[in-house]
């Protein structure tokens, strides 16, 4: 159940915005094998004067993704070249134009499913990947 913040200059077409969040969402998918229906994502997209990114071009694009904690160091690693390799696929960031940041996040620091823990409920899916 990954939470997902996407930030990019405002401007980009609606197809563009669609193919960064669907590939961020498929490396999801491949990387920390999350279901597919399982997702949360938010793409803000800032004014000129509101994004700074030196040395970095207009496409440049940072993705935060709060998770469970849990998750193997080769998963994380597969999760960062899934993303990039797909942004770089479509809509055609450069890798060296995307950051991504995880924040993990214990499962008892989750309230989910009506207020439960998320320690307590059955994900329906596995973290120790």
């Amino acid at each position: 159940m990954p939470i997902v913040k996407i930030e990019i200059l405002k401007g980009q077409s609606l197809a563009y915005r669609k193919a960064v969040l669907d590939g961020v969402h498929n490396a999801l998918v491949s990387a920390i094998k999350i279901p597919d229906d399982d997702r949360r994502q938010r793409l803000y997209e800032f004014e000129q004067e509101n994004f700074e990114k030196i040395g970095r071009s207009d496409l440049y694009t940072i993705i935060e993704v709060t998770m469970f904690k849990g998750r193997s160091f080769e998963a994380k690693k597969k999760l960062y070249a899934d993303i990039v390799n797909n942004l770089a696929e479509n809509p055609g960031i450069p890798g060296n134009d995307v950051t991504i940041i995880i924040h993990e996040v214990p499962l008892d620091n989750w309230g989910i499913r009506g207020g439960k823990p998320a320690s307590e409920v059955n994900l329906g899916f596995d973290i120790s990947v």
